[in-house]
């Protein structure tokens, strides 16, 4: 059982949690995550650490619900526990000093880009950091995207703060400003990774993207989590979760994203109708 030691709300729909889990939280690394299951009955979700206090012995995950797992683990208060949390899976981010690197986050995606914007802060990199949301209330990690920032920029669809537009607006005008950008990093919705990869294909602008495809076990062995990367076949649990966004296959990504959503809906639907009253009233406590 890993214990949740605090849980505090970052946004509408969107809490951060952080777990007792000593021997994660010793290893982990910017880009990985762990896969974890509520009870003996739940399925396995991926969630990428956020961060981690080695000391401490706990691992920081920020989960936004969108469905019926995602609903369960938001309605937990500090002092629940949960039963299985695996990792660190996946493989790091390749951390070197590019020189100047633009870390691109939108939505709950600036929860990834939090920690490799960190880690190329601390090996050398002048670090520019453009994160995003739809309104001003969905907007996480602003302050600690700034406190690795050298240069930061927040975007807002509605324009209800910072820059009104995409990410990709900004991103562009740096670029055609004449900023010498040696790499992205881009971390959000699927949409969104796709338009900065092709923001920067004109420019040969090294782009990586972070993938979030449907996971199983997280190890290799299920295959749900396969991609199109080059023309390749690779798995995104242990082959990735990153890789050249020129390269990726989105339409794929796209279509195998949806596969479950009817049943994901009704999964939803039904967990509302049963436990939605009783689990919503604790959304708000800790």
């Amino acid at each position: 059982m890993f214990e949740i030691t605090e849980k505090r709300e970052l946004a509408h729909l969107v809490k951060l949690l952080k777990i007792r889990a000593p021997r994660i939280a010793k290893k982990r690394k910017a880009g990985q995550f762990v896969v974890l299951r509520l009870n003996e009955h739940g399925e396995r979700i991926p969630l990428t650490i956020a961060d981690s206090d080695a000391e401490e012995g706990t691992i920081t995950i920020i989960v936004q619900e969108v469905g019926k797992t995602t609903a369960m683990l938001s309605s937990k208060r500090k002092g629940d526990t949960i039963l299985d949390v695996v990792g660190p899976l996946g493989k790091p981010t390749h951390i070197e000093n590019y020189g100047t690197a633009v870390c691109v986050g939108g939505g709950i995606g600036t929860a990834v880009t939090y920690p490799i914007g960190r880690a190329l802060k601390d090996a050398g990199c002048r670090v520019v950091s453009i994160i995003g949301s739809r309104t001003k209330d969905l907007l996480i990690l602003e302050e600690e995207m700034r406190s690795v920032s050298d240069e930061f920029f927040v975007t807002t669809d509605d324009g209800s703060y910072g820059h009104h537009g995409f990410v990709t607006n900004v991103l562009d005008a740096l670029i055609k400003e004449g900023m010498k950008i040696d790499i992205v990093l881009a971390v959000g919705p699927v949409p969104m990774m796709r338009a900065v990869s092709e923001v920067t294909r004109p420019h040969g602008i090294h782009t990586m993207v972070s993938l979030n495809p449907i996971m199983v076990d997280g190890t290799g062995m299920c295959g749900a989590c396969r991609v199109t990367i080059g023309g390749q076949t690779r798995f995104v649990c242990v082959d990735g979760p990153e890789f050249d966004g020129h390269e990726v296959d989105f339409d794929e990504l796209i279509r195998r994203n949806r596969s479950y959503l009817k049943e994901e809906r009704m999964a939803m639907e039904e967990f509302a109708y049963h436990e939605g009253p009783r689990c919503y009233e604790k959304r708000g406590g800790a």
